[in-house]
């Protein structure tokens, strides 16, 4: 019943915390483009591509006791940051087996901004189209992030980095 749930937990005990919600977004999404089963839908917003359900979720996981949201104010904003509490820890005893090479993938994306996370998530909402169409697809909807070349070329490098991950 509470599977789905239980991948987001699993998450983030593989990635000891994450920090920032914009992160934990494009980290769940960048895996499910990769494969792996997470069951949220996702539609495009602001930061690129979104899912209320993801959000639905982290807040009842928190709420059970299952993750611990704390929050650090930065000034112009608020950073959040989640882990897995020890309750968290025993929910997780009832999980299925990591997805083999899911933690590998977590790894290198726990090391890259959110900034490039939203960079390399939006070219994969838009993978259905050609690279150039992406691309400038990327330009109209991130204009104000003004994304350079050598970006661009790095995200996809990046996407290939991930497949590589993902597939051993």
């Amino acid at each position: 019943m509470f599977q789905n749930h239980a991948k987001i937990v699993q998450f983030i005990s593989l990635a000891n915390e994450i920090t920032g919600r914009k992160k934990l977004q494009k980290m769940i999404f960048i895996s499910k483009k990769l494969n792996y089963t997470f069951a949220e839908k996702y539609n495009f917003h602001i930061y690129g591509p979104y899912s209320e359900e993801l959000t639905l979720r982290i807040e009842e996981l928190c709420e059970m006791g299952f993750l611990q949201e704390s929050c650090t104010d930065k000034g112009s904003y608020i950073q959040y940051a989640y882990q897995v509490t020890n309750a968290g820890d025993r929910f997780l005893e009832t999980m299925d087996a990591v997805p083999e090479n899911l933690e590998g993938c977590i790894d290198l994306m726990m090391n890259k901004s959110s900034r490039f996370l939203e960079l390399v998530s939006t070219l994969l909402y838009f993978d259905h189209l050609e690279k150039e169409e992406q691309i400038e697809k990327l330009h109209i909807v991130k204009n104000k992030l003004k994304f350079s070349a050598e970006e661009i070329d790095g995200a996809y490098d990046f996407i290939e980095q991930l497949e590589r991950q993902s597939a051993h």
